[in-house]
């Protein structure tokens, strides 16, 4: 799908495309989404102030999201693929800043350290690198420093699986929210919406201490996807006060 096509494609958003011209291209390939409803007063822990949490049905919701970030490059530049494609986790709480629904990383992963860096540097997201392997229908991941560890296998479903209003609230986010040093960076992305598989959880592992009060038993759902094409806008920073 040419990026005319991805942006002619708005009926699915809560808001219009921004005005100014995306900057970033990017793919989120082969995903799987493992969804907790978890505890207000605990997640409110690691939640910026300033952001308020989103709930669904009077309940919050984090989830962890493992997939293969693909081609990610500036507008006017080909992907560079020992940069531009590598593994990712990142562990997201469900928020709203100024009116709009979002995202906020408790906590973000690559697998390479060069990729990290740059992402890091570019965007002022918190990534950071961790050892990953992934083959068809397994996904391990493992950092020591902050001794986390992802243990993941699992089968697909034929077909593509209806969604439900929850899960459309899960998955279609088109803003992220990080805190920075001065002040609330917001982006603004677009993509179709995600299509998903049915998924069989053969093993989880999920082991991040710090965050074992929000990430109790099994997933209460999950999802499976091949992935969207990604457009991006650069970010904007609300400053403190």
């Amino acid at each position: 799908m040419t990026t005319n096509e991805i942006l002619a494609q708005t009926d699915h958003r809560p808001w219009q495309l921004p005005k100014q011209k995306w900057k970033f291209y990017q793919e989120w390939n082969r995903a799987v989404f493992l969804h907790w409803q978890t505890d207000l007063l605990e997640l409110r822990k690691f939640i910026p102030k300033e952001l308020e949490i989103d709930l669904y049905d009077g309940k919050p919701w984090i989830s962890l999201v493992a997939f293969s970030m693909e081609k990610i490059r500036p507008k006017y530049l080909p992907p560079f693929s020992p940069i531009s494609n590598f593994d990712e986790i990142n562990i997201r709480s469900y928020v709203k800043h100024k009116g709009k629904a979002g995202v906020y990383f408790l906590s973000i992963e690559g697998g390479k350290c060069a990729s990290c860096a740059i992402a890091k540097g570019i965007s002022g997201l918190p990534y950071r690198f961790s050892k990953m392997h992934r083959e068809n229908g397994l996904y391990r991941s493992s950092n020591a420093p902050f001794q986390d560890q992802l243990d993941l296998s699992y089968e697909l479903s034929d077909g593509i699986a209806p969604k439900t209003e929850l899960d459309s609230w899960l998955t279609e986010r088109y803003a992220l929210f990080q805190d920075a040093s001065d002040g609330i960076n917001a982006f603004e992305i677009h993509h179709v919406p995600w299509p998903t598989n049915a998924i069989e959880l053969k093993n989880l592992n999920v082991d991040y201490k710090r965050f074992d009060a929000l990430l109790k038993g099994n997933p209460a759902k999950v999802h499976y996807s091949e992935g969207v094409q990604v457009l991006a806008w650069g970010k904007h920073t609300y400053k403190w006060g």
